[in-house]
């Protein structure tokens, strides 16, 4: 049996309600019903009585929806009111939008169609977007702290501080400096990553040669060592270098970071797999395993920890580079996977595929 018109709104998230061009309700839905407070019997009654006195709608100042935007009336080329936010009759706050339904262009409204959408989502929206402005500004002000109290010392203090004294902030400076360039270098990858502007310029790149450089100057840095082990035969890939070296210098640093002991770096690679009933093709790749030694990341905590600002123990960092490795990883068609480390610890695991498998 084909379901009424009634049924179809009724099985809507949003609340709907239609009016025909005599501005009377010919359609609510439950939600609507629900949303507007007409009771259970309320929907039927609405039914035939004006738009006006069913959509009770009232912004801050007490004006109505239906007041403020005559959808009857007005300029005979609109065809709709965009959404915003007013308060049902309990005082909670409901998104409005509404279509104007023409027969054609400067022909009067035959009907009008509005949608009601709980403003508890755009709510939380908005508690996500502060709880994200505080932590970019919590990260932001540890290092500017920083830099601000020594330069403020080095003015109030410059003739009785000693050369190696001034060299020595001098230095903390540049190294608070690099963070702060650092961390907003890594907030522009991430709202790139978002909203789908990355800038890719892949070319045959040699892995090898990316990852031992990496290696180096991260150990240069650090007193834990870090090996590198590079299988024979690696081929090029098709990569951004400057992407590629991100990626594996946030691998090596997170692994430093977070682990224990001696980090671990292997190279090798992956022959092409032909697809079978139970799986896809896999292409020809190279994978790059970061092991640790430290605590490992337990099972039910790995889908998470490619998410932004995701933090694992009291250790340091802006929480953004694990993020930033499976977002870059993925746009180039690779894919990163987290397992337990012989012997304990965790492990990374990022296959990035020769030739250009990037997602389009």
């Amino acid at each position: 049996m084909e379901p009424s018109a009634q049924d179809v709104v009724d099985a809507l998230p949003d609340g709907v309600l239609l009016a025909g061009p005599d501005e009377r309700v010919e359609l609510v839905s439950s939600t609507a019903a629900r949303m507007l407070g007409l009771g259970p019997d309320g929907r039927t009654a609405a039914v035939g009585r004006p738009l006006r006195e069913v959509l009770a709608l009232r912004d801050t100042d007490g004006q109505t929806w239906y007041d403020v935007h005559c959808p009857f009336r007005g300029l005979s080329t609109r065809t709709g009111v965009p959404e915003q936010s007013w308060r049902l009759p309990d005082g909670s706050e409901v998104l409005v939008t509404a279509r104007l339904h023409r027969a054609g262009r400067g022909r009067p409204v035959e009907r009008v169609a509005v949608s009601l959408r709980s403003g508890r989502g755009r709510a939380r929206l908005d508690r996500d977007r502060s709880d994200l402005v505080a932590t970019v500004a919590h990260e932001l002000r540890s290092p500017l702290t920083g830099v601000k109290g020594f330069v403020q010392a080095m003015l109030n203090r410059w003739d009785k501080l000693s050369d190696e004294q001034k060299k020595l902030m001098l230095t903390t400076v540049h190294a608070d400096s690099d963070r702060l360039s650092r961390l907003i270098a890594e907030l522009l990858d991430v709202a790139r990553i978002d909203t789908g502007r990355l800038q890719l310029h892949p070319r045959p790149t040699d892995v090898a040669t990316v990852v031992g450089r990496v290696v180096d100057s991260i150990s240069a840095g650090t007193a834990r060592p870090v090996e590198l082990e590079l299988r024979p035969d690696l081929p090029r890939v098709s990569a951004d270098p400057d992407k590629l070296t991100q990626v594996v210098t946030n691998l090596v640093e997170n692994g430093l970071r977070h682990g224990e002991g001696t980090v671990r770096v292997t190279v090798e690679h992956l022959a092409a797999e032909p697809a079978r009933p139970e799986h896809l093709e896999v292409p020809e790749s190279v994978r790059i395993t970061v092991d640790d030694q430290g605590t490992g990341i337990p099972e039910e905590l790995r889908r998470q920890v490619f998410t932004k600002f995701w933090k694992h123990g009291a250790r340091g960092g802006s929480g953004l580079g694990l993020y930033i490795v499976g977002g870059l990883t993925r746009a180039h068609g690779g894919d990163v996977v987290i397992d337990d480390a012989p012997g304990g610890g965790a492990r990374i695991v990022v296959r990035w595929p020769v030739e250009d498998h990037r997602t389009r």
